[in-house]
This record gives C-alpha cells, sequence and structure tokens, in this order.
C-alpha cells in the first residue's frame, strides 16, 4: 500500500488531496478557467481587448508624466554605468603610467570610477529630467502627445542645457536634442513609416 505524501511547510498541499483535484480547462476550445471562481475569463475579453480594469475616464497607456519617473531614473542608473566604466578605462591608463601598485592604485581607480560614473550619472539625470518637464508640460498645454511635443522637447532641452555656453554652443545643443529625438521618433515610427511607403 502506497503511503500518503508527508505535507511540508512550504507546501501544505499533497498530490493526493482530493480538495486540489479541480480541472482548469472547460469546453471544446479548452479556454482557461480559474480554478477558484470556476469563471471562464473569456466572457470579460469578447472583443480582444486587455485584460485589464482602468479607472474611468483613464488613458489605456502611460502618459508623459507617468513616464518621466522611469526614464530619469533609467538615465541616471545608465550614466553611472558609462562614467563607472570610462573610469575603469581612465583610471587602468593613469595608474599605469603614474606607476602606482597595490592598495595604492585600487584606491586611485576607485577614486575615478566613482567621480566619473557620478558626474555621468548628474549629467543625464539632468537631461532627462529638463527633457521630462518640457515633454510634459507640451502635453498638458496641447492636450496631445505626439512627436511634435518629442522633437520640441529635445530641441529645447538641448538649448538650455548649453545656455550658459554662448550662442554657438546654445544653438549647437538644441541641434543635438532635435537630431536625438528625431531619431527616437523615426525609431519607434517605424512601422507606420514602412506601412506609409509601402502604400506608394
Amino acid at each position: 500500500m502506497e503511503q500518503p505524501k508527508k505535507k511540508s511547510f512550504f507546501n501544505p498541499y499533497s498530490a493526493n488531496d482530493p480538495s486540489m483535484d479541480v480541472p482548469v480547462t472547460a469546453g471544446a476550445a479548452g479556454s482557461i478557467m480559474s480554478p477558484y471562481l470556476n469563471v471562464d475569463p473569456s466572457y470579460f475579453s469578447q472583443g480582444g481587448d486587455s485584460e485589464f480594469i482602468f479607472p474611468e475616464g483613464a488613458s489605456r497607456q502611460r502618459g508623459r508624466f507617468e513616464l518621466a519617473f522611469s526614464q530619469i531614473g533609467g538615465s541616471v542608473f545608465a550614466g553611472a554605468a558609462v562614467g563607472g566604466l570610462n573610469g575603469v578605462y581612465t583610471g587602468f591608463r593613469e595608474t599605469k603610467v603614474a606607476e602606482l601598485t597595490g592598495a595604492v592604485r585600487r584606491t586611485q581607480m576607485l577614486n575615478f570610477i566613482t567621480k566619473q560614473g557620478a558626474s555621468s550619472a548628474q549629467s543625464l539625470g539632468v537631461l532627462a529630467l529638463m527633457y521630462s518637464i518640457f515633454g510634459v508640460l507640451l502635453s498638458w498645454g496641447r492636450g496631445k502627445d505626439d512627436e511634435f511635443n518629442t522633437l520640441t522637447a529635445g530641441t529645447a532641452t538641448g538649448l538650455l542645457y548649453k545656455s550658459s555656453a554662448g550662442l554657438h554652443k546654445c544653438l549647437r545643443g538644441g541641434a543635438a536634442g532635435f537630431g536625438i529625438a528625431a531619431a527616437y521618433c523615426l525609431f519607434t515610427n517605424k512601422d507606420k513609416l514602412k506601412s506609409t511607403f509601402s502604400r506608394n
């Protein structure tokens, strides 16, 4: 006679427990059913829409304000990573030229990594913050979120970031911001562009 499996603290249910013998499929199509509510979820999404509940009047996709936090945080982390890698390279080169060894060399390399990582993280974080502020203000002011907001926010960010360095650098910063924003718009709308060119 087979002995029933002992219930453990992390798995209080055994395979021989009759209360666990609940079918998870029903119907000829084998649609998934909830073993707890015994309700077929396909009844709630007959139009093929996403199975999410949105507050009344809320948008089905996140707006610029919601995306701003992840953009700023991601930019800070990316800046820290790039600056840290640059600090590793610079620190290795500088300590090799100075012929430092042992603990002194490790300390100097850590100084290069932390200083350059912090500097790059701060710069990219400030750029992302300015871009997000411009984008949110444009989105709220115009009442819609489109490519025009992205291009304007990118250009204004470049102009403002380099505004204290003189007119020529300010214009170059605006052109760089416009170019990055235009590249982003082209990348995110490549399917739309393909369909437009294929029709012609």
